[in-house]
């Protein structure tokens, strides 16, 4: 969603590197071009004004302009300014002290809220808790039972009833308290644009069971409208946060970076796929360092704690070291990483990557055809590669419905990095030293030294001499 901005930005600070030093009049000048990146990525023009003179501001408090490395300093400073409309810090969720903790999710028709009432049970439920589900949406036909059905993915009860909204929620809370269950997610009613009726509806709901969070599910491909809707909402109920949707389209993004300024409530909560476990917790400083191409390596690193089996792991990593490591370990590691998304999102969390990388050029249909190459072999075949001969490639691509040379490149690649792998894990061998010792026996002045052995008159028994250097010779 930031490609285009983190490209235009990238493009300017990459000419700034070149200067070595900047006046007041150069900064300025670099900031409009950052001010008219902002405007182009869609972000509110009032947030892009203050952005621009808030950054000014910091480069002339620290004197930017005698820095010796001015670009670092004002990346620097762009970056905290970036942090701060984003919202300073991620939103820290506390919980009642008399269970449930009431989470209502407000927001239009068509933005996610069935989806991400779900996506937000499966967080609670990684922190530790117990959530319930409430299906208080009786205007839209069949979303209760979308909601258990994708509730029932990640084992989460719902509770819903035929009546009113109301009375749905108010039941579903005191389910909650009879069955144990500490958090409840309520998820309501939208429509296609703001009426009245929708909202007497969710301030009813609101009153009725006094909330412990109101969180607003905004489509951050609306754009600006975006912004204008949440204000709205803001203005008829107490908001608390804001869950933002579709981070991984192809919209400019103007709204995540516009929300916080304008409505004066940070986001919380990111959904970044259509995948249940495409949700995160909003990071402001993290999505910052994406923008500016400096990655986000604690992100990922996350990802992959929680997509990677620990254990199996380390005995993956000592199969491949040992030179163990085979093709069914190998089809194991790439399911694993598949569960930490997309390719193209892992890859733009990765820091300093090379000029011209694009992760959006990133090929996921070629580990689906490896891995459908891997499952065309027999147990034997991914044990043993070498015993895959012709016939049995020609077999493994028919299977597969790729080709012969698909299944043949991706044995050698394998074989490569065994090969590369057991090479690196053996112990560096001390050949140089040796040869540097038998060089330095054979020096000149040991030969002179032979030489002379040679030319001396032995007393003792002709025709056995020593070369102490190469062994005894005798006749």
């Amino acid at each position: 969603m930031f490609d285009t901005l983190t490209d235009r930005l990238g493009d300017i600070f990459g000419r700034l590197r070149s200067k070595g030093r900047l006046s007041e009049s150069q900064i300025d000048e670099v900031l409009d071009e950052v001010r008219m990146a902002l405007l182009e990525a869609d972000v509110n023009l009032q947030v892009a004004k203050d952005f621009q003179e808030s950054v000014f501001s910091r480069c002339v408090e620290t004197e930017i302009h005698k820095a010796l490395n001015p670009a670092q300093q004002v990346i620097k400073s762009v970056n905290e300014e970036l942090v701060s409309i984003l919202g300073g810090e991620a939103l820290t969720i506390s919980f009642a002290e008399k269970p449930p903790t009431i989470v209502l999710l407000a927001g239009l028709q068509g933005v996610g809220k069935t989806t991400n009432a779900v996506k937000l049970a499966r967080w609670f439920k990684s922190q530790g808790r117990n959530p319930l589900l409430v299906g208080a949406d009786l205007q839209r036909p069949a979303a209760v039972e979308q909601l258990r059905t994708l509730a029932k993915s990640i084992d989460v009860p719902v509770f819903s009833q035929d009546s009113d909204p109301v009375t749905v929620v108010s039941q579903g809370i005191e389910t909650a308290r009879k069955t144990g269950r500490d958090v409840v997610i309520c998820d309501t009613a939208g429509r296609l644009t703001i009426d009245e009726e929708m909202m007497q509806e969710i301030r009813q709901i609101s009153d009725a069971i006094e909330p412990h969070y109101t969180f607003l599910v905004v489509d951050a491909m609306a754009g600006q409208d975006a912004v204008n809707i949440a204000e709205s909402f803001h203005n008829q109920l107490a908001l608390d946060a804001m869950i933002i949707t579709k981070l991984d389209g192809d919209a400019r993004g103007g709204a995540a970076l516009s929300a916080k300024s304008v409505v004066g409530k940070p986001i919380a909560f990111a959904s970044i796929g259509e995948n249940i476990e495409d949700f995160e917790q909003f990071h402001p400083d993290r999505l910052a360092s994406r923008i500016l191409g400096m990655g986000d390596v604690l992100t990922l690193i996350e990802k992959a704690e929680d997509a990677f089996d620990e254990e199996e792991a380390k005995r993956a990593t000592q199969k491949l070291i040992s030179g163990e490591f085979t093709l069914e370990d190998f089809l194991d590691q790439m399911q694993q990483l598949k569960k930490m998304g997309p390719l193209e999102n892992i890859m733009g969390m990765m820091p300093d990557l090379p000029p011209g990388a694009d992760p959006s050029d990133v090929d996921e249909s070629r580990l689906v055809r490896m891995e459908a190459i891997i499952t065309s072999m027999t147990v034997a075949e991914r044990h043993s590669p070498v015993i895959i001969d012709g016939s049995r490639r020609s077999r493994i691509a028919k299977g597969s419905g790729t080709s012969v040379q698909e299944v043949s490149s991706l044995l050698k690649q394998f074989k490569e990095i065994k090969r590369m792998m057991k090479g690196s894990a053996k112990p560096r061998k001390k050949s140089k030293r040796k040869g540097a010792n038998k060089r330095k026996k054979s020096k000149p002045s040991s030969r002179v030294k032979q030489k002379s052995q040679l030319e001396t008159p032995d007393t003792g028994t002709i025709g056995e001499f020593d070369l102490s250097d190469f062994g005894t010779f005798s006749n």
